[in-house]
């Protein structure tokens, strides 16, 4: 019997108020799966992979969830978190981003990236990153 501790992430999670919605969102933008979802809890993941096989973005429900404000202003809803998205080609990206229900962030602070909103509120960002793409060591393509 193996007793060593065993710990493997399994997800990202999000809350909002409707899960399906913004699983979808998601599920569009990365071309991923949604191998669940109920009214209460929603996942995305790789094409192929079974939940908890491949760390994956997950989405529950939060009846009092509100949309953190980007950038921070005092006395206002703050970040926790946010996504970064590695892309091969930013331009391209942020107007797929814009089809899939994604909207521009007003302030951005770098030609590098482009932070964005998803259809919740969330901020994400896509990251100009060609370099990562062409190593042998970046899996996710």
């Amino acid at each position: 019997m193996d007793d060593e501790l065993k710990i493997k992430m399994s997800a990202f999670t999000l809350d909002c108020k409707d899960p399906h919605k913004l699983a979808k969102f998601y599920a569009v933008l990365l071309k991923w799966e949604i191998p669940f979802y109920d009214e209460e809890y929603a996942i995305v993941g790789a094409p192929g992979t079974t939940q908890g096989a491949y760390p994956g973005i997950t989405f529950q429900r939060n009846p009092e969830y509100k949309p953190p404000v980007w950038p921070e202003e005092p006395e206002a809803q703050q970040q926790m978190a946010h996504i970064d998205f590695a892309v091969n080609d930013l331009e391209k990206a942020v107007q797929y981003a814009i089809h899939c229900g994604a909207t521009i962030a007003d302030k951005q602070f770098s030609d590098s990236w482009t932070v964005m909103f998803d259809p919740a509120g969330h901020p994400f960002c896509l990251c100009q990153m060609k370099h990562v793409f062409e190593s042998a060591h970046f899996a996710l393509l």
